[in-house]
Formats: structure tokens, C-alpha cells, sequence
């Protein structure tokens, strides 16, 4: 790793699944950033959510798994090998790209996961042929470019070949390539590690599909790095390990597949075609498992008929929604919801929760003469009104038709208004007894006043 890397500390999370869970200091500067943030509020199973109540998880925690399984299998590797292989074949670098993306290979899912891209997207625009796995390639370039990673990666000892700083002196440059220990490290440097990081993720491009090696991430000789975070071969990756049992203890169904039996398994083998990640044939049974495992979640929860049927009249509501609701990207732009994609800092406000946030205005109210949502607005950094009767956004009601969909979270209701039980038992009374306009034909009082507070980045 770099000599001058930030001594920037690792956190621990506690993770249900996994227990006490160490990332490195570089995947801690990429989670606190509002893109991957955002991750907080799409859920895993999208409209499942609604037949399964304790299928409540996110995309975030997934996130958080994938990485740290992803960390723990390549350095397996790397320590089960050490014999067989050089000792600079799996390198800091590797493990810390690969750690990336299994963190970031779902930061462009939508709104309900799948069901944006499986379900709306093909009607809203059959022509895009939209992928997660493409937003979430766009948005890591959206999110270090908007954070200014890139600089803190390097300190890292990542390398970027494309864009190298020009202005550097010859003398810089002699005293970079003196560092250089051998031709081989020389040779190393030649892979641009957010390009593997984008094809961890992706795959490689289906124009070079016919080429005898179609990444250039890395070499052949490091073929079974592709296969951690996304196994275009076998299926079998750390991110189904991770979504299988974080879905299972979610649904309350049994998984049986062993992960650290995997990993503890699990070598690297030449073949005719590259090397491999493979396991002894006495893992078979292990291996059946997991199989039978995604079996049975697409039979119980995945498939679900009350489920589907839930995610088709979401995707009614958000296909009739569309040409309706614009969302402020980059320049001021506005984007509807099957365009929101096409400008990464307007896709970063569009999650799966009503939630204003601090790039957009809160609208709220009702406008008894037109009919329709209104109400008083305030620019971002603004506090709102002090009155809850001048300003303000109606729960349930007025949240859901903000001029941008579900925002950046960072909008919270203040706990000074909120209600005592017997205060909101009162009210609820007199709306069922009165109508929700109330005996004089003015609407009740229902708002609560949203604060906003800054993301930390």
C-alpha cells in the first residue's frame, strides 16, 4: 500500500448477519457520501416489503456485506495460495478494488430494486434497455467526481493510467520511476484500477466478448479476481452469499449454506482457460444448498403471487407518475423518472421513500378552489415558518407529491411538534367524526413542520 496513505482509522459495524464486520478507511470515505447514502432507502426486496413485514432491509447493509465477504474471500485466496502462487500475484491493490466493488456494485438501483428495472423501466423506455449494474458503474464515476475521491484513492495506492497529471516535472517523474522496485512492478502499473473496479461490477464490454481476454482491469494470469463480486461463469459470487442469508433472516425462511465453510474451502486451480475459483468435490453438498436455497426464495418470497401483483400496481403508479414529476439534476435541469438516469446527481435524489430533502423545496397544503396539493415553499438552507398553520408538509399526503420525488435523506420531522397520544387520538376523532374537511368545511389541521439538516459528507 502507499507509503503516505491518510492514517485515517477502520470502523467496525455490527452486522446481523455476518457479526462484528472491519472495512478499510478508503470504503468508510466512499459510504459517507450522499450517493451511497442513498442506498438506505431503496429497499432489497422492493414491493415484497408489503407481503413479507420483516423483509425491511436495504440496499445499504447488503452493500456493507457484499464488501466485507468480498474482502474475506480474496485474502483466503491470497493465504491458501501463498505456496503455490508468487506472492505479488494478489497484491493490497487487488484486495482493495475488489472490496470496492462488491461495496458499490448496487449503487444504481432505483426506486423498489428490481422492480425499477425490471418492471417500469422496459415499459417507461423499452428503448434504453436499462441495467442497474450500468447506473451503478455512472454513479461511482458521479460519486468520486462529486466528493473528490480520486486524490484520496491514490493516497491510498490506487492507480488511475488515464488523466495522469501532466504538469509534473521531469524530475517528479524520475523520482516516481525510481521508486519502482522491478520491471514487474513497472508492468503493474500499466492497469488503471477503476476500470477493474468498473468491470468487477459490469462485466466487460460485449464488443470484445470474441477477444482471448476481454478486461483490461487486469491480466489474464488474475482471472479469478472476476469472479468474486460477480461470477459471469459459474453464478456463484459473494454477493448471492451475502442477499441469500440477509433474505432468509429478513423472511424467516432457513439457509443452510455455510459461507465460512466456502471461504475456508475455497482455492484457485488452472484450467485450460484461466484460473478459477473452485472447491474440493467434497464441498458439493455446501454447494447444493446454496442452489436450493435461491430455489426456495424464488418459490416463497421472490415469486410470490400477492407480491407481483403488489410490484405491478407500484409500477402502475409510478408509470402514471412519470410524465408528472421532475427532478432537479446537474444545471438546473429537470428529468422525469425514467430520465433521471441519464444525470447521476438527479438519480441520487430518487429513492423509494416520500422524504424531503435538502436539494429540493417542500411543498404542502391543499388548494380548496383548484383542487389539487399546494402550499407555501422554501429554498434549500431555509428554515421553514415557525407556524405549523403557515408552512409545512402534510404527512401522507402533500410528502407524496413533492416537486422532486424522494430526495437525498437529510429531512427529518422535529421532535418539538410532535404530538402527545392523546392529542392525536383527539384529532383522528374529529377527522373520522367530521370528515377530513371538518364541521366548517375547512380542512383540519394535519402538518408537521420538516427541519432540515446538512448531510455530512
Amino acid at each position: 500500500m502507499a507509503k503516505n496513505a491518510p492514517s485515517t482509522p477502520t470502523k467496525i459495524f455490527n452486522d446481523p448477519i455476518h457479526g462484528h464486520i472491519e472495512l478499510h478507511p478508503l470504503l468508510i470515505r466512499i459510504i459517507d457520501t450522499p450517493e451511497f447514502q442513498r442506498l438506505r432507502y431503496i429497499k432489497q426486496l422492493g414491493g415484497k416489503y408489503y407481503v413479507f413485514p420483516g423483509a425491511s432491509h436495504n440496499r445499504f447493509e447488503h452493500s456493507l456485506g457484499v464488501a466485507y465477504l468480498a474482502g474475506c474471500l480474496v485474502k483466503e485466496i491470497k493465504k491458501k495460495q501463498s505456496e503455490k502462487m508468487p506472492d505479488d500475484t494478489i497484491d493490497e491493490r487487488d484486495i482493495l478494488c475488489v472490496q470496492i466493488a462488491g461495496l458499490c456494485h448496487d449503487l444504481g438501483h432505483g426506486p423498489f430494486s428490481h422492480l425499477f428495472d425490471q418492471r417500469f423501466m422496459p415499459i417507461a423506455d423499452p428503448e434504453k434497455k436499462f441495467k442497474h449494474e450500468q447506473a451503478s458503474v455512472a454513479m461511482l464515476d458521479h460519486l468520486i467526481e462529486s466528493n473528490n475521491l480520486k486524490d484520496v484513492m491514490k493516497e491510498y495506492g490506487l492507480v488511475f493510467t488515464e488523466g495522469k497529471d501532466e504538469t509534473s516535472t521531469d524530475k517528479e517523474q524520475g523520482e516516481a520511476s525510481e521508486d519502482k522496485a522491478s520491471q514487474d512492478e513497472a508492468s503493474e502499473e500499466q492497469y488503471d484500477d477503476l476500470i477493474f473496479i468498473k468491470e468487477m461490477i459490469i462485466g466487460y464490454h460485449k464488443d470484445k466478448k470474441d477477444l482471448d481476454w476481454p478486461y483490461e482491469g487486469r491480466g489474464k494470469e488474475k482471472s479469478f479476481l472476476y469472479e468474486i463480486v460477480a461470477n459471469k461463469i459459474s453464478g456463484i459470487d459473494v454477493d448471492k452469499m451475502d442477499y441469500f442469508a440477509r433474505d432468509c433472516h429478513h423472511l424467516g425462511m432457513q439457509n443452510n449454506f455455510d459461507v465460512k465453510r466456502f471461504l475456508a474451502f475455497a482455492r484457485i486451480c488452472q484450467t485450460k482457460d484461466g484460473k478459477h475459483i473452485c472447491i474440493r468435490d467434497k464441498e458439493v453438498w455446501n454447494m447444493y444448498d446454496l442452489f436450493y436455497t435461491r430455489y426456495c426464495l424464488h418459490q416463497r418470497a421472490y415469486q410470490h403471487k400477492v407480491a407481483n401483483g403488489i410490484e405491478i400496481m407500484i409500477t402502475d403508479a409510478l408509470l402514471a407518475a412519470d410524465p408528472y414529476i421532475k427532478i432537479e439534476g446537474s444545471g438546473g435541469n429537470l428529468f422525469k423518472i425514467s430520465e433521471s438516469m441519464n444525470d447521476m446527481a438527479a438519480y441520487t435524489k430518487l429513492t423509494g421513500e416520500r422524504r424531503a430533502g435538502p436539494q429540493e423545496r417542500c411543498t404542502g397544503g391543499r388548494d380548496s378552489s383548484a383542487g389539487e396539493t399546494t402550499g407555501p415553499s422554501w429554498e434549500a438552507g431555509e428554515q421553514p415558518p415557525a407556524s405549523s398553520e403557515a408552512a409545512g408538509a402534510r404527512v401522507g399526503d402533500a410528502v407524496g407529491r413533492p416537486r422532486g420525488t424522494a430526495a437525498v435523506p437529510g429531512a427529518i420531522l422535529d421532535p418539538a411538534r410532535e404530538e402527545t397520544s392523546s392529542q392525536r387520538g383527539t384529532r383522528r376523532k374529529r377527522v373520522i367524526d367530521d370528515g377530513p374537511e371538518g364541521p366548517g368545511g375547512v380542512e383540519e389541521d394535519r402538518w408537521e413542520v420538516l427541519r432540515f439538516f446538512p448531510i455530512s459528507r
